[in-house]
């Protein structure tokens, strides 16, 4: 028996080693850790449960029959995130690159099924060469039984992908279709075809880091939602964001002590909209001082920063925030903005976690490179995001909401639930001026009596008291006031109970 538990340990400690000291020295030498060493970081200490370690690829060709090593170069199996079940793979670069073969894929697949069988979220961690080539045909088999998992389970569990080390190929359709892409600065890269073949077929010499780089895929493609700069950081705010979200679309959002007073008051936030309508301000300072403690975890914020999206939390419970920011473009809905807070709309939605939308909105951004880009399509999926949305919602308008930018920020009019105003609110078709020029345009010659004209549609529409006459906004309430109105909003919304007409599924506006 005792020959039996050391063979047991034995291979055990094989494969736990990867592909050896040498690739794992070589690993740490490029500022990179382990499979399982990234592991132990992300996971509650001594949670994991390992799945599968002695699988071994079935290969026969180009002699890898004589090479194989224990777990054929991913970790996969569960643990535990601040106590609440997760399932994990971690992909292992030190045996062939992590590349993936028929059995690699079946291991990942294994951990899919299970996640959603279980209803607990599954974190994938990418370091990989992309298909086994020597296996041909079963490699791309076993990367479309990943995607066909991926898809099922969209909606169903959290799905987070973190880019740790190259991602190429058919690598890169895995993370595309989860909820939350995070990358490593310096480290990582992902894209379909890599430098070689761009220079191949288009004749353009690039870098990885400038084909899909951090820099590039968190800053102007928007395909990640973040960029940290090392493994322990990125692993750190994954299991920050975790924290915010429900396990599967079967629980209702965490909820956790809260010491911040929910009837707190912040005076300064009578002065945070400029007098001048043309001022910008930071959203986010509104954000960091009505949220519990300061604490707000942003999606994306070096891409498309004209809109503000991410998580925090109100009296305990967590919420997604969406809010326009004026530091940048105004604050104005472009393709980018739209595209970027319909999707976190839709998984607030999916996952039943309430939404609060701070509108401070001039318009859609107009001009040639946005029509020829599809504004009116990608605007539509932020329209549509709201308009199918039946979690709690909440909106407060700060000062401009002009336009049909005015509708799509969660109005009335798609069914908001509870919507505010400041003050400060301005709601119109338009801004003053630009409304002035064209009802009064036989009298654009004369400047006193076009300011005249604008003074009187200020008076008119350029506040919020018209559209609460007409019950458009339930509100208009003191800036200083807003933390408290926002919990008392939501927690008369906590027993809310909508459900959108029978569908196989919708066909938004792709």
């Amino acid at each position: 028996m005792q020959e039996i538990l050391e063979e047991l340990e034995r291979r055990r400690a094989a494969a736990r080693l990867g592909g050896g000291e040498a690739r794992i020295a070589a690993q740490h030498a490029k500022g990179k850790l382990t499979a399982r060493e990234r592991l132990d970081l992300l996971l509650d200490e001594g949670s994991f449960e390992e799945f599968d370690m002695f699988v071994e690829h079935r290969s026969h060709d180009f002699g890898m029959q004589d090479q194989k090593i224990p777990g054929d170069g991913v970790v996969t199996g569960w643990g535990t995130i601040n106590g609440r079940v997760v399932y994990v793979f971690s992909k292992d670069f030190t045996v062939f690159g992590g590349s993936l073969s028929g059995a690699h894929a079946q291991k990942i697949v294994k951990v899919q099924r299970q996640a959603r069988k279980m209803g607990a979220p599954l974190i994938g961690l990418f370091d990989a060469g992309g298909a086994r080539i020597q296996e041909g045909v079963d490699s791309l088999a076993g990367y479309a039984d990943i995607f066909l998992e991926n898809s099922l389970s969209s909606g169903v569990i959290p799905q987070i992908s973190v880019i740790m080390g190259p991602c190429a190929g058919g690598d890169v359709y895995s993370p595309a279709l989860t909820d939350f892409i995070f990358m490593v600065r310096d480290t990582s890269y992902m894209y379909v075809t890599g430098p070689d073949v761009v220079r191949t077929v288009t004749n353009e010499t690039v870098t990885h880091e400038d084909l899909g780089g951090a820099s590039v895929h968190a800053a102007k493609s928007g395909v990640a939602e973040g960029a940290f700069d090392n493994d322990l950081e990125a692993l750190t705010q994954v299991r920050r964001l975790v924290d915010f979200l429900p396990s599967s679309n079967r629980e209702k959002p965490p909820q956790r002590e809260s010491f911040d007073d929910p009837e707190r008051a912040e005076p300064s936030l009578d002065t945070l909209a400029p007098v001048n309508a043309n001022t910008p301000y930071d959203i986010k300072e509104l954000i960091l001082k009505i949220v519990d403690e300061a604490d707000f975890f942003e999606i994306s914020p070096d891409w498309a920063k004209n809109i503000v999206c991410g998580f925090a939390r109100f009296d305990g419970q967590s919420v997604g925030v969406v809010a326009n920011q004026p530091l940048a473009l105004a604050g104005v809905l472009d393709i980018d903005a739209s595209r970027k807070a319909a999707r976190f709309v839709r998984f607030c939605d999916a996952f039943n976690i309430p939404l609060l939308t701070l509108v401070d909105v001039p318009g859609f951004m107009p001009g040639t490179k946005q029509e020829y880009g599809g504004l009116i399509k990608h605007g539509a999926k932020l329209l549509y995001a709201y308009a199918e949305a039946t979690v709690p919602k909440v909106t407060l308008i700060t000062r401009k909401a002009y336009g049909g930018a005015y509708d799509v920020m969660s109005s009335k009019h798609l069914r908001g639930d509870i919507n505010y105003a400041w003050p400060t609110a301005e709601i119109a078709v338009m801004g003053p001026k630009g409304a002035v020029e064209i009802i009064f345009r036989a009298e654009a010659k004369d400047p006193e009596a076009l300011a005249a004209r604008e003074a009187e549609y200020k008076a008119r529409f350029a506040n919020p008291f018209v559209a609460a006459q007409r019950g458009y906004i339930d509100d208009v309430i003191m800036p200083h006031g807003t933390r408290r109105r926002i919990v008392r909003a939501l927690r008369s919304l906590k027993g809310k109970q909508m459900a959108n007409p029978w569908k196989k599924h919708d066909n938004l506006p792709l």
